[in-house]
């Protein structure tokens, strides 16, 4: 197996697939694939870091006509991405194997949080980790009060945020009549907990429960930091749901920003109605949002290729006064686009490369 080149175009933004897929006589072929879902991607300073994910194995079958998953296992692997060099290496592996777990720079490190370890059961974990790109070392962190997965990181006001997810607590019963009694561990799912983030301050090592920060049960898609603010676009069930919300910390509350509406990302571009949206993920360049899209749209013959696009949302644009949405196509490498579904798992992150 090999990993694909993922060229830099003009575009500060770097996205990565999932699919790693066999090259016989130098060619890529859309038949069975090992695809990596749940891994995170982060840069930091001018690499871009591809943690951990669970691995499957991607099966045509022939007689529905359809794509079977079929799970392998879950990974520590860490690769890091030379953006200058374009070089790819290998770094020391999560402490703990890893998918749909928090991740985010914070103060020149990696932190991850959360997610599931193992294939069999729908339970998170509360281990966190810290990774020192000097040393190519991960460092255990304090866990956190609850199990989470499905939750999403984002580093604001220089502190580590896990949020929502689905969670569960650890409530201890028994032990008040002695030693001899015993000490049963339950726990315990609530919206409470689905609707909290944890906070990791990293100066001073510790935990906080910030209470219904995210106030939707189902967890959210990704949030990003801006400035001084958080924004999202959706939750793991539907990553656009018309519009970008804002956070605002001091009354704990999501806000629709009013120049922002939009039913379909799709009515920016020129494409035709029957386009399906394949994926759909969010990076930030300064003030703006940058969404990567992917649709699947007809090429004739029965078949349909994949086009992507950029949607770009201006955080600092004045409603009514200037023009806060645009799009336009990637510079992409043309001997590596392929036709049809090129990936159904995506992830983006930007990188800022000095002169």
């Amino acid at each position: 197996m090999e990993w694909p080149e993922f060229p830099m175009g003009t575009f500060p933004m770097l996205s990565f697939g999932t699919s790693v897929r066999q090259k016989p006589h130098g060619k890529w072929h859309n038949g069975d694939a090992l695809c990596i879902c749940g891994f995170a991607v982060v840069a930091l300073g001018e690499s871009v870091y591809v943690i951990g994910g669970r691995l499957c194995r991607r099966e045509r079958d022939a007689a529905a006509g359809e794509y079977r998953d079929t799970d392998v296992g879950v990974r520590a692997d860490v690769l890091r991405y030379d953006v200058r060099r374009g070089e790819w290496r290998r770094c020391a592996p999560l402490l703990v194997p890893r998918f749909d777990f928090a991740c985010a720079p914070c103060r020149g490190k990696i932190c991850v949080a959360g997610g599931q370890c193992s294939l069999t059961g729908a339970r998170g974990t509360a281990a966190a980790e810290v990774y020192d790109e000097e040393k190519d070392q991960w460092s255990a962190l304090p866990d956190m009060s609850t199990l989470r997965y499905k939750c999403v990181g984002v580093t604001w006001q220089g502190s580590f945020h896990v949020v929502g997810g689905f969670a569960e607590s650890t409530l201890t019963a028994g032990g008040d009549a002695g030693l001899l009694a015993p000490v049963n561990t339950m726990l315990q799912s609530s919206a409470l907990e689905r609707s909290s983030a944890e906070v990791f301050h990293c100066a001073r090592g510790t935990w906080e429960i910030l209470p219904g920060m995210w106030q939707l049960d189902v967890p959210p898609n990704q949030i990003v930091a801006v400035a001084s603010r958080l924004f999202s676009s959706g939750d793991c069930l539907n990553s656009w749901k018309g519009h970008v919300e804002a956070y605002d910390g001091e009354l704990n509350i999501w806000s629709i920003m009013d120049h922002s509406a939009l039913p379909d990302l799709s009515l920016l571009a020129s494409l035709p109605p029957s386009a399906q949206r394949l994926y759909l993920t969010m990076a930030v360049v300064d003030t703006k949002l940058f969404f990567l899209a992917g649709y699947q749209v007809p090429s004739g013959d029965d078949s349909f290729r994949t086009v992507s696009l950029v949607h770009s949302f201006d955080t600092s644009a004045a409603p009514g006064l200037a023009r806060a949405w645009s799009s336009f196509q990637p510079k992409t490498d043309q001997e590596n686009v392929e036709d049809g579904s090129k990936e159904l798992f995506s992830q983006c992150c930007s990188v800022q490369l000095s002169s």
